[in-house]
């Protein structure tokens, strides 16, 4: 903790460390009362509520110092200029520490009044239910109220705006990890979501969606990412020069992605409900199409198309007759995403990734999280893996830029290793027909329950990738023979090789990444006539050696 002091007074800051390790400490209370799968839900609920009376304490007092006027006009002039930013008397934070009885009830009732006077947060907070005497008692409720007590969260008690923000991503992992497989279903881990975002590089101005999004963080570090790396445009009015779309089916993640943009300061569109089934993101009739696209869908997910599965799977045909439900002739998308064929019922893999494409404007890119079966497996999937090779109908194809082979095990969900595929839109002519691939397999970190990729494993990555796209593009248009020479140049032994598409069709269009990267450790040659040597020569010795035992045991009598 630091003190900071001006003439007109002393305001405390609280570092990142402290501020991680306090907010952790809210857990620990928790534990043994409340499933570690919850916890998140009204851990972040609190924060928010503290975080959103400090800024109005502050406001109010600042209001004060500005038009030498008391609290009661102050608050007079927040509810007047910006009804958003007003916190109502029993919302606030003093006033739910003064209780002892009815704690849960009297924060449910908070919610419900931030909520009415700010309706963009309508069913974000109430989403989280704190009424529950027989999870949360309230002694238990006390016990987080004095807890959260101990540091003040406005703006003035954080050294930069979106502290709070990287604290609160600090705890999505945190939880995620406390809760095993659950934690997968709403965190892609940090270091993931970073290397796809690099590979994609979103730029200033850009519109970003996340159509699975989580709690999320991969809108969050889109929007870090173009504020860091683009000094001169990266941001407008402090923030990030970006647009954030996102959508997500479960009610308490969505609610917990809208607090993580509130709590960096940034403008996210989140919207709830099934991508697939109900894309919320539209534009007249159609999809909304966005520069950079970039998720990580659940994998494999079965019967996915909810409204075929109202009768466990079962319709009823022209005859008249019930009968099973035939995914790629019954299925109807009024918005066409699914030209190049319906993925099978068992595994939405590719729902999604059409989906994507859908959405992704005519120049822009697309980073996704996909299981390696998306890379090979034949049918229906190995029909739309080829057409988003070669085009089909009308569908233009040579969209997948790039693969790279994952690590296993760096997911809560899965100890299987992924893949991150990467789909341009408007190749440069150089990369056109040819697909990057990297085996990034064999270099990461380990942990006590998951591996993960360190910062010298993503640098790789993105370096050597980069570095290959950016050779070819230098070369420009090649010969045959040039372009094999070309090619051979930017490939990294065990690790990297552009791949043209002729060898993807002589492999059936299969994007398996052992296809194409040999890792395998040349064997030793074996001399048939020397070895035959070397064992007569044991042998020899063998003899020899039984010669001396026998010898010595009749010396012994033996």
């Amino acid at each position: 903790m630091t003190t900071n002091t001006t003439t007109t007074k002393t305001v405390e800051t609280i570092s990142l460390e402290e501020l991680k390790t306090w907010l952790w400490g809210s857990a620990n209370i928790m534990r043994g009362t409340v499933d570690s799968s919850d916890f998140k839900n009204y851990i972040f609920g609190l924060i928010f509520l503290k975080r959103l009376s400090d800024v109005f304490d502050e406001r109010v007092q600042a209001i004060i110092e500005e038009e030498a006027c008391n609290a009661d006009e102050a608050m007079d002039i927040i509810q007047e200029d910006n009804p958003e930013q007003f916190v109502p008397e029993e919302a606030r934070w003093e006033s739910l520490t003064n209780k002892s009885e009815n704690i849960g009830e009297s924060i449910d009732e908070a919610f419900a009044k931030i909520e009415t006077q700010n309706p963009t947060l309508e069913k974000v907070l109430t989403a989280i239910q704190f009424g529950d005497k027989e999870k949360l008692s309230n002694e238990l409720l006390m016990r987080l109220l004095r807890h959260f007590n101990q540091y003040k969260l406005g703006n003035d008690n954080l050294y930069k705006a979106d502290l709070l923000g990287d604290a609160y991503e600090y705890l999505i992992g945190k939880f995620a990890d406390d809760a095993g497989k659950k934690g997968g279903e709403f965190y892609t881990p940090h270091e993931v979501v970073e290397l796809i975002v690099k590979l994609i590089d979103p730029q200033p101005g850009h519109e970003i969606y996340d159509l699975t999004c989580g709690c999320g963080g991969m809108l969050v570090e889109s929007a870090r990412h173009i504020k860091d790396n683009y000094k001169e445009n990266g941001t407008v009015m402090g923030k990030p020069n970006c647009k954030l779309y996102g959508q997500e089916k479960n009610l308490g993640t969505w609610a917990i992605a809208k607090l993580n943009m509130f709590l960096h300061n940034l403008d996210g569109d989140i919207k709830r409900g099934d991508t697939l089934v109900n894309p919320l993101h539209k534009s007249g009739e159609g999809l909304q199409t966005f520069d950079r696209v970039i998720a990580n869908p659940p994998f494999s997910i079965k019967n996915w198309w909810e409204p075929l599965e109202l009768n466990g799977g079962k319709i009823i045909g022209d005859n008249g007759k019930e009968r099973n439900i035939k995914y790629s002739t019954d299925l109807k998308d009024k918005f066409g995403r699914f030209s190049l064929g319906t993925a099978p019922r068992t595994k939405a893999d590719l729902a999604f990734l059409q989906h994507m494409i859908a959405s992704t404007k005519d120049d822009g890119r697309i980073g996704v999280v996909v299981p390696h079966g998306v890379l090979f497996r034949e049918g229906d999937e190995g029909k739309i893996r080829k057409g988003m090779l070669v085009g089909k109908d009308k569908f233009k194809g040579d969209l997948i830029e790039g693969v790279v082979g994952l690590p296993p095990a760096l997911f809560f969900n899965t100890g299987i290793a992924a893949a991150v595929l990467i789909i341009n839109k408007n190749k440069p002519t150089a990369l056109k027909n040819k697909v990057i691939f990297v085996d990034a397999s064999a270099e990461f970190g380990e942990g006590k329950a998951m591996n993960f990729l360190r910062e010298v494993d993503i640098k790789r990555i993105t370096t050597e990738y980069n570095k290959a796209k950016q050779t070819l593009v230098e070369a420009g248009e090649q010969t045959e023979d040039k372009l094999s020479e070309l090619l051979d140049s930017v490939a990294v032994d065990k690790y990297l090789r552009v791949v043209d598409i002729k060898e993807i069709k002589k492999n059936d269009f299969n994007l398996n990444i052992s296809r194409y990267i040999d890792t395998s450790e040349k064997e030793e040659t074996v001399c048939i006539t020397s070895t035959l040597e070397r064992l007569d020569e044991i042998n020899e010795k063998l003899v020899n050696t039984d010669k001396e035992l026998q010898n010595h045991l009749k010396l012994l009598g033996l």
